[in-house]
């Protein structure tokens, strides 16, 4: 049976506990992204994830300075992972009852990927990625 390992991508890059909001938002910007993971600042455990939407709302709109306030910072709620080597049913399960569109895979409680919307469109069959998203967008 495929697992969470089959389906993620590789690579990710880390915004550190430490860095500011405005290196996560360049970080974006260059990598293209809308998330980051969060890994501690002298390893790569995760520690959550920060979204451009949370840069907007919890920092900006709070009047917070970007280039002082750390990512380590923003409120961070129980993170939904995926084991790499746990059935794709279920890390797709997560997705849908969770309403996530990017997924961290862990392996011994390191960062080893990540699961998008766009890792299923790619690798599932089409029926299986119209009713993740479909329940994902609803």
């Amino acid at each position: 049976m495929a697992t969470a390992r089959d389906l993620m991508h590789t690579g990710c890059t880390c915004v550190k506990s430490n860095d500011t909001a405005a290196n996560a938002a360049r970080m974006m910007a260059e990598l293209d992204v809308g998330s980051m993971p969060i890994c501690g600042a002298d390893d790569d455990k995760l520690h959550g994830m920060v979204t451009d939407r949370d840069l907007v709302l919890q920092v900006m709109a709070k009047g917070h300075d970007p280039e002082t306030f750390t990512v380590d910072q923003l409120p961070q709620g129980h993170l939904i992972l995926a084991d790499a080597n746990e059935d794709v049913d279920n890390t797709m399960a997560k997705m849908k009852e969770h309403q996530i569109n990017r997924l961290p895979v862990i392996d011994q409680g390191r960062l080893v990927g990540i699961i998008s919307i766009g890792d299923i469109a790619n690798r599932m069959p089409e029926s299986v990625t119209g009713d993740v998203v479909g329940s994902i967008k609803a």
